[in-house]
């Protein structure tokens, strides 16, 4: 991939970006020159982390879900800072059960964030992303958006829908100069990974990820460097995907 450009003149806006993967793309961001909503419902981490960084970052609390907390965001953004330019959708949960034993709160709870909140925040941003001619819309999906996973229904359903819904997404606002792109990450070293032990994992990389792994595809997808990028997946995984062992 080429080097990421120099992102002074863009504006992104990072959920679930207080913390862990999210941090790291919004440091990432801001570490080349863009202006960064830190997203997030964790008020104090967030707020810390954009009073950090300096008046180049801005923190709003943002329940995904929300989908007023949204207007409100991007309205505040646009305010301060005349658009938005990036979009990274990372914000999610995970939860886990055979499915006779998996409720339809579980199921409603990790839809809600991981697919609808990402439905919202693509709704939200694209009037301006128009407006301005251009865009990157970055969703953060899974390698579980890439296959089956016993016991992680909603999750999996959550990811492969966020993979639909990014190519449906760059057929329509292609023509509009607004690019939508999907990142698959493998296993990451995050609060939601703690209780999996990543030596125990088919990677032919040898060694777990870390939320540095992605920042550099994060980047790439944010600038001009993907100009002719869209409506596809880039998995982050150190192959592990493609590592179904051997008979």
């Amino acid at each position: 991939m080429s080097a990421p450009d120099d992102l002074t003149a863009r504006v992104a806006v990072v959920t679930g970006g207080s913390r862990g993967i999210g941090a790291a793309y919004v440091r990432a961001l801001h570490d080349a020159g863009a202006r960064v909503v830190v997203a997030d419902v964790l008020e104090d981490e967030g707020a810390a982390l954009a009073a950090d960084l300096g008046d180049r970052a801005r923190f709003a609390v943002l329940d995904v879900t929300d989908e007023d907390a949204w207007t409100a965001l991007v309205d505040d953004t646009v305010a301060a800072w005349g658009g938005v330019d990036v979009l990274v959708n990372n914000a999610g949960i995970a939860n886990a059960g055979p499915i006779e034993h998996y409720p339809r709160s579980k199921w409603d709870a990790v839809i809600a964030v991981n697919l609808t909140g990402v439905y919202l925040g693509c709704r939200a941003v694209v009037p301006t992303m128009k407006a301005a001619g251009r865009g990157s819309i970055v969703n953060i999906s899974s390698v579980e958006g890439m296959r089956g996973s016993r016991g992680l229904h909603g999750y999996v359903a959550s990811k492969f829908g966020v993979r639909g819904l990014t190519k449906s997404l760059a057929v329509e606002l292609g023509p509009h100069g607004v690019r939508v792109n999907s990142v698959h990450p493998g296993w990451i070293d995050t609060d939601m990974t703690a209780r999996i032990d990543p030596t125990g994992l088919p990677i032919p990389l040898g060694r777990g990820g870390t939320p540095q792994d992605l920042t550099g595809t994060v980047l790439y997808l944010a600038g001009d460097a993907s100009a002719y990028v869209t409506g596809t997946e880039i998995v982050v995984d150190g192959g592990m995907i493609n590592n179904t062992g051997h008979l």
